[in-house]
Order: C-alpha cells, then structure tokens, then sequence
C-alpha cells in the first residue's frame, strides 16, 4: 500500500511540507517525471499558474479526486473550481474527522 502512496497520480490531494505555501493542501494536475509535479489549488494557484514542486516537499494522501483526474484525462484540463471542491471536500470529510478523533481521545 506504501508503494501506491508513494508514486504521484493525478487528482492526488497532497500537503505541500516546504517552501512558501507550507501545510497548504493541492492536486496533483501534472507528473512532469519520476522527480516533479505540477500542483494547483484553484485559489491562489490556478490551474493556469500551477506550481512545480519537488515530490520531496509534499506529502501524499491515499485521496485521488476522480473528478479532477477524469476531467484531466479527458480534456487536459481542470477547472478551478473543480479544484477548490475537490480540496474542500477532502478537508471536510478527512481533516475534519481526524481533528474530531482527537478531541475525543483527550
């Protein structure tokens, strides 16, 4: 399971861990190579303007939006509003159960 993780997708939602826009989430909209990707989050980083990271800065989640990984498939590209959902969506179902196990936990 760590080796599908581990290897960047399209429509992956990742958390950027260096650089400016640290502990910013973003999609994966392009692999450029084995080292590279391209990320937008259709807010301050529009799909028109993606930033190209290093795989290294970002953490990966085991989320892929199938939204924006079908749009992008089949017509290279994405809407930025796709991206702001798909960003939103992942924050409120998965960021926010996990903040919520924990203040049970305490």
């Amino acid at each position: 399971m760590t080796e599908e993780i581990s290897v960047p997708q399209l429509g992956q939602i990742v958390r950027i861990t260096k650089g400016r826009e640290q502990n910013h989430y973003a999609v994966i909209i392009e692999i450029i190579d084995d080292r590279f990707v391209l990320l937008a989050d259709g807010d301050k980083r529009k799909y028109d303007r993606p930033k190209k990271k290093n795989v290294n800065h970002i953490e990966k989640t085991a989320h892929i939006s199938s939204e924006v990984k079908k749009s992008l498939l089949e017509t290279d590209r994405v809407s930025n509003g796709k991206l702001r959902f798909a960003i939103a969506k992942y924050a409120d179902e998965v960021v926010t159960d996990f903040e919520k196990g924990d203040r049970h936990d305490v």
